[in-house]
C-alpha cells in the first residue's frame, strides 16, 4: 500500500511483522491516509462476495452499485437480522446472509428477548482481528519505549459457551479468540509476552484461572513492564482475589507448590514449572507490601517495572478510573482499542491520555462505517443540556429513529457532531445499528477520531452486562407484585451502579406505602429479599452469568426510603435546570449529589441471598 494509491484490496490484509514497528506505522499512516479509497472498495469487495445472499439479493436484484446499496438496502437493528442468524445456528446454509461460511456465532453483551444477542463470525474474521491486534504494537511503542525488554502480565480469560442445533459454537468474541489458532499458534512477539501462559487463560475455571495467573505474575514480578485486563472491572477483581487470597500465593512462593486445590491438569503443570523452586525472599516481599495497611499503590509496589496498566475505561468502566487510581500509583491507564461482537473498530492513537480525553480512530479496512445523526435535545444549538439534572450522559441526545434519516459516512462526519454507529461487515451485517453513541473530536490524517459516550438505551452497567430502562421496568413491575399482594404498594423508584466496592451491584431506591394510608409499612426482611432475587431472576441472560457463573456483579440491594424521597429528588432536579412541566422521575441517576440525596433519606437495606438461575443457551 502506497500513500495515496492504495495498492492493497481491502478485504485483503497487509502482511508485517509485528516486531517491526516502523512497517506497522507506515500501514497505519496509509490507512488512515486513504480513508474514503478504501472504504469505497470495503464495500464494494462486501457487495461483491455477498449480493447473492439470501439477505442481499432480495434489494439489490442483481446490482452492485454503492448507491443502489445505500438507496434500497435498510438500516437495521438486531430484531430485524435475528432470523436469519437463528436460521442459521438451527442448521440453515451460511450464504442466507455471507459467502464465506460461518464458522461461530459470537454472543454479545447486548440482549435480545433476554438472551445475548448472536453475531456471525467467519475465518478471515479471525484473521481481522489479529491485524488488528498487531496494529496496537506500533502505536503503543511510539509512546513507550523499551516494551521488549520485559513481559505484560495481562489476565485473560474464557467465558461459558454453548453449542447450536446446528453445531456451531456459540460464545463471547474474546472467547473465540483466545481459544483459535490464532491465538494459540501465534508467532513470537517479543512486545506481547505474557506471563500467563495459555494454558491458564484457556483454563474453564474461573477461579483457578485467576489465582494461576495473578501467581505466575507475582513470580516474574521483576519482568512485568505492563499489567492489566480487557476491562476495568475484570481488573479490579483481580485486585480484590488478591487482597483476599495474598496469603496463599505467598505460601506458594515460599514453598515452590502449587496448591492442591489447582486440580486443573494443564495449569497445574505449566505453573509448576513457572514457579519451579522455592521463593522464601520474593515471599517475604510480597507479604510485606500486601500487609500494609492501605493498599493505596498496590501495583506499582508488587509490580515496580510496570509502565503502564491497560484496560477500557470508556464507557461504563470510566466508573471505576477513581479505584483504579487509587491502586496503581500514579500508573497511567491506557485504553487502547474499540471493538465489540460485530467488529473491531478503531485505535487508540494517543493512548497516554487521560480516560476522559481518549479517542479512538476507526480504521477503514476493518468494515465499512456508516453513522446515523443524534440531535442534541435543545434544538437552539446550546449545550447539551442535564436530563433531570442527573442523567447526563445517557439522555442527552435525540435519537434517530426515522428510517428515512440519511446516513453519513465515515469521511463526511462533522467535528463535535454526535452519531450513532452503524456498520456493513465482512460476515453478514449489512447496515446494522451497533448502538453507540460517539462524538467526533478530532482527524488523524483523513480518518475521524471518536469519544465513546454512551450506549445507547443502556441505564445500568457494572461489567459486560447492558440494563436498558425497559428492562429494568419489566424486572421491578414483577417484584412489586411480591408487595402488593400484602398491601403494600410501589410509589416510585430509581437506581444506580454502585461500584464503591468490588464487585460492583445494582441498588433499587424504593419508595413504599400502605394501601388506604400515607404510612410507612412494616417490611418483612425475607418478602423484601425474595422482590430483590425476583428483579434478579426477571434481568436479562447476560445480568445473570455475571452474577452467577463470573462472579462480577454482586448481589442486588433494594432500598427503602422514607416517605417524600422523590420529591425531594425533583426539587433538586428542578435546581440543576429541569423543567417543572416535563419532570419525569429518573430511571437511573449518576449524579453524586443526587445520590446523597436518596441515600440520607434510607430507613432499610435488603439484599438479594441467592444468586439467580442461569445457564448457557
Amino acid at each position: 500500500m502506497t500513500r495515496g494509491n492504495p495498492c492493497q484490496l481491502p478485504g485483503m490484509l497487509p502482511n508485517y511483522d509485528p516486531n517491526d514497528s516502523e512497517a506497522g506505522m507506515k500501514i497505519l499512516e496509509d490507512l488512515t491516509e486513504n480513508v474514503e479509497q478504501i472504504q469505497q472498495r470495503v464495500l464494494e469487495e462486501i457487495i461483491t462476495r455477498n449480493a447473492r445472499t439470501d439477505y442481499l439479493k432480495g434489494f439489490l436484484d442483481g446490482q452492485f452499485d454503492k448507491q443502489v446499496f445505500k438507496k434500497t438496502v435498510p438500516v437495521v437493528n438486531y430484531e430485524d437480522i435475528k432470523p436469519y442468524i437463528e436460521r442459521i445456528a438451527n442448521g440453515d446454509s451460511s450464504n442466507i446472509i455471507s459467502a464465506e461460511p460461518i464458522i461461530e456465532l459470537l454472543t454479545s453483551s447486548g440482549t435480545s428477548g433476554g438472551q445475548p444477542k448472536m453475531m456471525p463470525s467467519t475465518a478471515e474474521d479471525l484473521h481481522r482481528k489479529t491485524f488488528f491486534y498487531n496494529l496496537l504494537v506500533p502505536v503503543m511503542t511510539k509512546y513507550v519505549d523499551g516494551l521488549d525488554e520485559g513481559k505484560a502480565m495481562y489476565l485473560l480469560f474464557v467465558k461459558p459457551e454453548t453449542k447450536t442445533p446446528s453445531g456451531l459454537m456459540a460464545r463471547p468474541v474474546l472467547t473465540s479468540y483466545y481459544k483459535s489458532n490464532n491465538f494459540k499458534n501465534r508467532p513470537f512477539n517479543r512486545f506481547n509476552v505474557y506471563t500467563s501462559p495459555d494454558e491458564t487463560i484457556l483454563c474453564s475455571d474461573s477461579k483457578q484461572s485467576m489465582y494461576c495467573q495473578l501467581l505466575c505474575g507475582l513470580v516474574q514480578r521483576q519482568e512485568v513492564l505492563r499489567v492489566g485486563a480487557v476491562f476495568a472491572s475484570a481488573f479490579l477483581r483481580a485486585i480484590k482475589f488478591l487482597e483476599h487470597n495474598w496469603k496463599e500465593l505467598c505460601s506458594n512462593t515460599r514453598t515452590g507448590h502449587v496448591s492442591d486445590w489447582i486440580t486443573d491438569p494443564g495449569c497445574r503443570k505449566v505453573v509448576s514449572l513457572v514457579l519451579n523452586k522455592p521463593r522464601p525472599e520474593l515471599a517475604d516481599l510480597i507479604e510485606h507490601e500486601c500487609n500494609s495497611k492501605s493498599w493505596e499503590g498496590i501495583i506499582k509496589k508488587l509490580w515496580p517495572r510496570t509502565k503502564y496498566i491497560e484496560v477500557i475505561v470508556t464507557g461504563s468502566m470510566a466508573q471505576y478510573v477513581s479505584t483504579l487510581e487509587y491502586y496503581s500509583g500514579g500508573i497511567p491507564l491506557v485504553s487502547t482499542m474499540y471493538a465489540s461482537s460485530e467488529c473491531y473498530f478503531g485505535i487508540n492513537f494517543k493512548p497516554l491520555s487521560k480516560p476522559w480525553d481518549v479517542s479512538y480512530t476507526l480504521i477503514p479496512n476493518m468494515a465499512y462505517f456508516e453513522f446515523l445523526p443524534v440531535k442534541k435535545k435543545n434544538e437552539d444549538g446550546a449545550q447539551y443540556v442535564q436530563c433531570n439534572g442527573v442523567c447526563k450522559e445517557n439522555c442527552m441526545e435525540k435519537e434517530t429513529e426515522k428510517e428515512d434519516v440519511e446516513t453519513v459516512e465515515l469521511v463526511d462526519v462533522k467535528l463535535g457532531q454526535y452519531y450513532e454507529l452503524v456498520v456493513t461487515t465482512f460476515t453478514g451485517l449489512y447496515r446494522y445499528r451497533v448502538g453507540d453513541i460517539l462524538m467526533v473530536t478530532g482527524f488523524h490524517n483523513k480518518a475521524p477520531q471518536f469519544r465513546f459516550v454512551h450506549r445507547r438505551n443502556v441505564v445500568l452497567s457494572i461489567d459486560t452486562d447492558k440494563t436498558s430502562e425497559e428492562d429494568l421496568l419489566k424486572a421491578v413491575t414483577k417484584a412489586k407484585v411480591i408487595v402488593e399482594s400484602l398491601g403494600i404498594l410501589l410509589i416510585e423508584y430509581t437506581s444506580y451502579a454502585d461500584t464503591s466496592s468490588i464487585p460492583g451491584h445494582y441498588v433499587l431506591f424504593w419508595e413504599l406505602t400502605s394501601k388506604g394510608n400515607n404510612h410507612l409499612p412494616v417490611l418483612d426482611p425475607k418478602i423484601m429479599e425474595q422482590c430483590c432475587s425476583t428483579v434478579e431472576e426477571s434481568l436479562d441472560s447476560v445480568y445473570r452469568r455475571c452474577r452467577r457463573k463470573d462472579n462480577s456483579i454482586g448481589p442486588l440491594e433494594i432500598r427503602v426510603v422514607q416517605h417524600g424521597t422523590f420529591d425531594a429528588l425533583m426539587d433538586f432536579c428542578v435546581s440543576q435546570g429541569s423543567s417543572v412541566n416535563q419532570y419525569k422521575t429518573p430511571r437511573c441517576i449518576k449524579s453524586g449529589e443526587a445520590i446523597n440525596i436518596l441515600d440520607s433519606r434510607v430507613v432499610a437495606r435488603f439484599f438479594s441471598q441467592k444468586a439467580p438461575f442461569w445457564e448457557p443457551v
